[in-house]
């Protein structure tokens, strides 16, 4: 923790106390830790730095090498609930939604999905860059591509609402308690069965497809019928939040 000077020791007990029912909830313990105190400026209230170890099962080898055409593409639920509740929390619109982070430990669903889907594939968080990031860092390279449909992608009209005016793509928007997953066409309903049944999965839904062309590249097939490229995205539509 890197701690600004004044900070409020009643806010510092609030966010230790969340960290520990957290970690309880997801099965994780905290082992260790150290802080530092910088002078009043320096640090906007506090930083928290946090690494993360942890075992793969054995017998679960996930890795990009299995894709294949065919393969299914999933999301947990709905994307860029995390950046559009930062942008209401900054207020630097006047705009006035009733939207929250969608921060969450997804451990518990994504040991589901590896404990249940014998071909599942590859699991990634669509933080920083979104869905559509996520998605181009799986084909970057790749002998195949992935076709995803507009129509099946979960977003909250709230979202869409913030978004239009502002000119910001959902696709793009950053997420923290979402995964974004690829198994085998042989246990695609059984993998939107375990989503639907867990409480971080309920709004999930199979979005797309592994494709044999555009090889290295994300397709959308869009609500009108045509396709467009979707990106690596360049820049940030917001500074740095995740």
């Amino acid at each position: 923790m890197i701690i600004e000077e004044g900070f409020e020791i009643t806010l510092l007990e609030k966010i230790v106390a969340s960290m520990k029912q957290t970690a309880d909830e997801a099965g994780v313990q905290i082992v260790t830790g150290d802080t530092k105190v910088v002078e009043k400026g320096n640090a906007d209230g506090i930083y928290i730095n946090t690494a993360g170890v942890g075992v793969l099962p054995d017998g679960v080898n996930l890795s990009l090498d299995k894709v294949c055409p065919g393969d299914k593409v999933f999301v947990s639920g709905y994307i860029g609930d995390h950046e559009a509740a930062i942008i209401r929390a900054r207020e630097e619109f006047n705009i006035n939604i009733d939207i929250e982070s969608d921060c969450a430990a997804v451990c518990d669903l994504t040991s589901e999905l590896v404990t249940h889907i014998p071909d599942l594939r590859i699991m990634r968080d669509p933080t920083r860059g979104g869905l559509a990031t996520t998605l181009n860092e799986f084909v970057w390279g790749r002998n195949f591509g992935i076709c995803i449909y507009e129509n099946d992608i979960p977003v909250r009209e709230v979202v869409r609402g913030l978004c239009e005016p502002l000119g910001f793509d959902p696709l793009y928007m950053a997420n923290e308690g979402k995964v974004v997953f690829i198994v085998g066409p042989g246990n695609s309903e059984k993998a939107l069965s375990i989503l639907k049944s867990h409480p971080l999965g309920r709004n999930g839904k199979m979005i797309g497809e592994v494709v044999d062309m555009p090889k290295g590249k994300v397709l959308l097939k869009t609500q009108i019928g045509s396709s467009r490229i979707l990106d690596m995205l360049t820049g940030e539509m917001l500074p740095r939040i995740c």
